[in-house]
């Protein structure tokens, strides 16, 4: 594990990750990317609604992950069961 510290829209943080130094900072441009789109659209967007944004975001693509682990999970057990039923 990496120890990283960055300022991320004017905040310093520090914390470690198992995730290389391109990824966090791909991950520090999107959140800064969207910070700044909301703020072009709407003025006065604050932290707070980014930091909504981001995890109801989050969230969606952590429903859609176990989404498709239950379907793959789904089609191997119907492929053992066949594999099963064959030998």
């Amino acid at each position: 594990m990496q120890t990283f510290e960055l300022t991320v829209l004017g905040q310093d943080i520090a914390f470690r990750a198992g995730a290389d130094q391109e990824r966090v900072e791909s991950a520090k441009a999107l959140v800064e990317e969207r910070y700044e789109k909301l703020r072009s659209h709407g003025g006065h967007n604050s932290k707070e609604i980014l930091l909504t944004f981001l995890v109801l975001g989050l969230a969606d693509d952590l429903l859609q992950s176990h989404k498709q682990f239950a379907d793959v999970r789904s089609r191997i057990d119907a492929l053992l069961t066949k594999i099963e039923d064959t030998a």
